[in-house]
């Protein structure tokens, strides 16, 4: 339960109607505020939806929707006309099937002894990646009496999981017999972010052959970035992760995505440092001239990297101040980083928020700074900051 406004800050809110002041405010707890832009999920989904006609564009909302909130994600999706939804474990299975009660669901990393009941019991479908695991899932079925449905993941050039071509073809006979309870054949492109790669055609073409033995069984191989490649890869179904989360599924060009997140996070003091001084572990970065400091709090412990820090001679990530940006002075910590704010007009003050992602840091820039890539931006943001929804259902 919140606690009971602050008349104090309620007098300064309305003398204040800045909108960072207001969100300060309206979580003085918070040593950072995460926010999710539910409408601009579903714009996501939308537009990747509308480039993926006839196919029909399904959900990735695994690892708690990359970060941004697996029930409120796909509530908001489902809403929006979203039916299909894939997760990784059965824990995510569960919260996705009270969040939207009629959808399909795919687990992606299938079927483990002893799992069937929750199966059962969730209305959701196991994505099969090996022989051995099949007949256990069709023991399991028999010996139930269900025909509940599963998916199976052919591999065509990952070598992660899946079936070998062979076993997939191996299966051809027992798909012509029907009823053979699989709902989805389903690969996964390897570079599908590379619009010129060998593999990709590769790929494609050997799915292709494989799909058109499985008559009737609706046919998946492209996740977000596969969906750009053209109508050979849409197939019947289309599986966005991280665009949906506003990602860039085309590296090689401007995004077409919208922003989701916005991270911010508090001033907990703000310090001068003398010309020659040196600043946080390892003394890596050195002023050149009298500096003003702002400490947030915000580190490596809230999936800021450490890598983004400052380093005398090499450019460091940027946060956003008093709508400038400002360069990180010395290593992330663990609660805090250093941001060098001397060239501010207006000094901000403790208790100020910055912006960590957000007004023009993208979670794919700001992943160029931490050596990784978007997708890991997202799903390492922590625990810590307070979580705002705004828009999405009513």
């Amino acid at each position: 339960m919140n606690p009971p406004p602050d008349p104090v800050a309620a007098a300064t809110l309305a003398s204040e109607p800045d909108p960072v002041t207001q969100e300060s405010l309206r979580h003085p707890e918070a040593n950072g505020i995460l926010t999710v832009d539910l409408d601009a999920l579903t714009a996501n989904w939308r537009l990747l939806a509308s480039k993926s006609v006839p196919a029909e564009c399904a959900a990735v909302v695994k690892a708690d929707a990359y970060g941004c909130g697996i029930e409120p994600v796909t509530r908001a999706l489902s809403s929006a006309g979203c039916k299909t939804f894939f997760v990784a474990t059965l824990d995510e299975a569960r919260v996705v099937r009270k969040a939207a009660p009629t959808a399909v669901i795919y687990v992606l990393d299938g079927f483990f002894s002893h799992t069937g009941r929750i199966f059962v019991e969730l209305e959701c479908r196991p994505v099969i990646g090996d022989i051995g695991e099949l007949a256990e899932w069709d023991a399991f079925c028999r010996h139930r009496g269900v025909n509940h449905g599963a998916a199976l993941h052919v591999d065509t050039g990952m070598n992660r999981l899946g079936l070998s071509i062979a076993e997939a073809q191996a299966l051809i006979p027992r798909i012509e017999q029907g009823n053979h309870g699989i709902n989805l054949v389903m690969s996964h492109l390897a570079c599908a972010e590379l619009l010129d790669h060998p593999l990709n055609p590769r790929q494609a073409s050997t799915f292709r052959e494989v799909a058109r033995h499985f008559s009737g069984v609706t046919a998946s191989l492209s996740n977000s970035s596969g969906i750009f490649l053209g109508p050979s890869y849409l197939f019947d179904m289309v599986r966005p992760g991280a665009a949906l989360y506003g990602v860039n599924p085309t590296p090689e060009a401007d995004s077409p995505m919208k922003p989701v997140v916005d991270v911010k996070a508090r001033i907990v003091q703000v310090r001068p440092v003398e010309r020659g001084e040196t600043v946080g572990y390892g003394a890596t970065w050195t002023a050149r001239r009298q500096t003003k400091l702002a400490i947030l709090a915000a580190g490596y412990a809230d999936g800021y990297f450490r890598a983004a820090g400052g380093v005398d001679g090499v450019r460091s990530a940027e946060v956003i101040i008093g709508g400038k940006r400002c360069p990180i002075a010395g290593r992330i910590s663990m609660d805090l980083m250093a941001v060098d704010v001397t060239d501010l007009p207006k000094p901000p003050r403790r208790g100020d928020l910055a912006t960590l992602v957000g007004d023009g840091i993208t979670v794919d820039a700001l992943s160029q700074h931490f050596g990784t890539i978007g997708y890991e931006v997202l799903t390492a943001l922590g625990s810590r900051y307070a979580r705002v929804y705004k828009g999405g259902p009513g």
